[in-house]
């Protein structure tokens, strides 16, 4: 008797320990919460899989406007950040939700209008081509989203004097989406719209739309990343993320990012400081 009752308890054991197996795989996994051009560049469909290769962990990705990733990590909905607003970021990690950024890679900004350019914009000088749009009430999509691309947007109203709040009329519409549904209601607008080079170089239903402004070092555009704080909330999961943060980082990372191109072109240039901020 006792035999059987022993022969029960090993069963039993062997098969929780069974059932706990899977779980066990399942929970090598994490939350990114990323903007959208990370994404809809395609970027992550490429690094994600070298990353499964080297560590073995599944990332899912929640893209959102910068702004919105944040506020997901505020929350403790997200294991890493990975999203392009400096000052933004800084506070985050200020604030005591991250535990230190680091930079990740750059690259640039375009303003995207009609090949007809009716602003007459065409150049590289994203001040006179904003006073230009303004000005001429020529049509402007803003992402309108708290975005990285949406910050930018309004700090470089400001750069060319205008008060974009008190000015905006029917010529300037604010969406409250993401890139790809900006740049498609520029192109049904006939208007302008300021891109991420990454999203636009990925972007194929551009009918007639085409670069008016570019290379003016105001359009910089800097990546960061960061593990989300797990002091503050203990669901993350601080080995799993650093892990991701570290690769990200990393000479083999980097190097990653750097071969991602779509048709020839590199979307992002890493520059990495791994000492972070």
């Amino acid at each position: 008797m006792a035999f059987r009752f022993s022969s029960f308890v090993s069963a039993l054991l062997l098969t929780s320990l069974a059932g706990l197996a899977p779980a066990s795989a399942q929970d090598r996994s994490i939350v990114v919460a990323s903007t959208t051009s990370t994404q809809d560049s395609g970027l992550f469909g490429y690094l994600l899989p070298l990353f499964k290769a080297k560590a073995n962990i599944d990332v899912k990705v929640i893209a959102q406007g910068t702004g919105q990733a944040l506020d997901t990590a505020r929350r403790g909905d997200a294991d890493v950040v990975f999203v392009h607003a400096k000052s933004q970021e800084e506070k985050f990690v200020a604030d005591g939700f991250g535990v230190k950024r680091f930079d990740v890679m750059y690259n640039d900004f375009v303003l995207i209008g009609p090949k007809s350019d009716p602003a007459g914009v065409k150049g590289k000088d994203i001040e006179t081509a904003l006073k230009a749009i303004q000005t001429k009430a020529a049509p402007f999509v803003s992402r309108g989203d708290k975005s990285g691309t949406h910050s930018a947007e309004l700090a470089l109203w400001k750069v060319a004097g205008v008060d974009i709040a008190a000015t905006k009329g029917p010529w300037y519409r604010e969406i409250g989406q993401g890139m790809g549904p900006a740049l498609n209601t520029a192109g049904a607008m006939n208007g302008y719209v300021l891109a991420d080079r990454g999203t636009w170089i990925s972007f194929k239903n551009r009918g007639e739309l085409e670069i008016a402004v570019e290379g003016d070092k105001r359009l910089f555009n800097q990546y960061g990343v960061m593990l989300v704080n797990p002091e503050k909330f203990p669901s993350v999961k601080k080995e799993f993320g650093q892990a991701f943060v570290d690769w990200l980082i990393s000479t083999e990372g980097q190097a990653a990012i750097a071969a991602y191109k779509i048709d020839g072109q590199q979307l992002f240039f890493p520059n990495a400081e791994k000492k972070g901020s």
